[in-house]
């Protein structure tokens, strides 16, 4: 696992979607975080929004970002915990073509060396929808720095080997 220098880095176009139903701009500090790690590593903040915890709306933003050619990535924050109101993996489930497994399993053995076994409480999940990626992170600043720091800052970087995420976007579509 390392960084392959003689390949050129490519910057990724991410949006960040936050769902809660009291978090604004002001004080949405887990999409800050993500803000600030997507764009320190050298990735674009295609977009950002907070939406309430409601699968119709969030399933709608979700829609409006895959189809939308200027987004390559999404990652949630928030809404992927156990009760009632955590509802953002079955939004994703109504959109995405195909689950990324790995993902939800690897982020919970990370968080499990911070957190213990309060990270079983984790619906962490992602896939892959119409060609883009999505991943569904919980929403607090530990979390979503676990998941960039150990999962996504490799895998969203085109010179990590032996292989990574960038690397398959143009075969997403294939048939």
């Amino acid at each position: 696992m390392a960084i392959d220098e003689t390949i050129a880095f490519r910057p990724v176009r991410i949006a960040v979607l936050t769902v809660s139903d009291t978090r604004n701009l002001q004080d949405d500090r887990s999409g800050d975080r993500l803000v600030e790690r997507l764009t320190g590593a050298g990735h674009e903040l295609a977009d950002r929004a907070i939406v309430r915890d409601d699968v119709e709306t969030i399933v709608s933003r979700l829609h409006g970002w895959i189809d939308d050619p200027q987004i390559d990535v999404i990652l949630t924050t928030g809404g992927t915990g156990v009760t009632g109101r955590d509802i953002t993996p079955e939004a994703l489930a109504r959109v995405r073509d195909k689950e990324i497994p790995g993902f939800g399993e690897l982020f919970r053995w990370l968080s499990y060396q911070t957190i213990g076994t309060s990270t079983i409480q984790s619906r962490a999940t992602a896939g892959v929808a119409r060609g883009t990626y999505i991943f569904a992170l919980p929403g607090s600043t530990g979390a979503v720095t676990d998941a960039w720091d150990g999962i996504l800052a490799s895998q969203l970087d085109i010179r990590h080997k032996p292989c990574n995420f960038v690397e398959l976007m143009p075969r997403l579509m294939e048939r």
